[in-house]
């Protein structure tokens, strides 16, 4: 698969702070975001493109972007995303130049993306730190992917079968959290987006 293009070089100075949450689907990223979108909104929270249709509820530019594939490929031919990964049939990727923008003036920037799109802001920019977003357990995990009910049991076998790769992944991540509380994980990320940087 074709990668995000950049120089490795990180484009912004170290005051900044970009925090990347990672972690198998159905971890709960969405939920954790969620909670720092509507209570902490001095963390700039990055929407991602993604050319899967919208779930019920969703609203364009604020859980995504959605797109095409046709608007999708200019993206990727236009060098404007950070980083983008197939997943489920489906493509997901982080336009650069808000992030960029936001790191530029000082606020922190959190985003959140699955794995291969981790690895690809790692080589795109060095300083970014990887949070990994645990399960309290596997059994935990299937509870929470097969109880959506929005999904099709193929798809779950596909996102099962993924999560499992995406927790052996762990140890590729700067630190992990475990999501037993969706209010401490809340808490424990802010404190690592309000740390001073090193």
């Amino acid at each position: 698969m074709s990668t995000a293009s950049g120089t490795g070089a990180d484009p912004v100075g170290p005051a900044t702070r970009l925090i990347v949450l990672s972690g198998p689907s159905g971890v709960g990223k969405s939920t954790v975001v969620r909670e720092i979108r509507d209570h902490h909104p001095e963390v700039w929270l990055s929407v991602s493109a993604t050319t899967r249709p919208p779930r019920p509820g969703e609203t364009d530019g604020v859980e995504y972007h959605f797109t095409d594939d046709d608007g999708f490929d200019r993206l990727i031919a236009e060098g404007e995303l950070l980083e983008w990964a197939e997943f489920a049939g489906n493509r997901y990727g982080t336009p650069r130049r808000p992030v960029e923008d936001r790191l530029r003036t000082g606020r922190p920037v959190l985003l959140e993306i699955d794995l291969q799109g981790a690895r690809q802001v790692r080589e795109n920019m060095p300083g970014a730190l990887l949070v990994f977003l645990a399960p309290p357990s596997w059994e935990e995990l299937v509870r929470r992917l097969t109880g959506r009910g929005t999904e099709a049991p193929d798809v779950i076998q596909r996102r099962l079968e993924a999560a499992r790769v995406e927790l052996a992944a762990e140890k590729e991540f700067d630190t992990t959290l475990v999501n037993t509380s969706v209010q401490d994980v809340r808490d424990e990320l802010l404190a690592l987006v309000r740390a001073p940087q090193v």
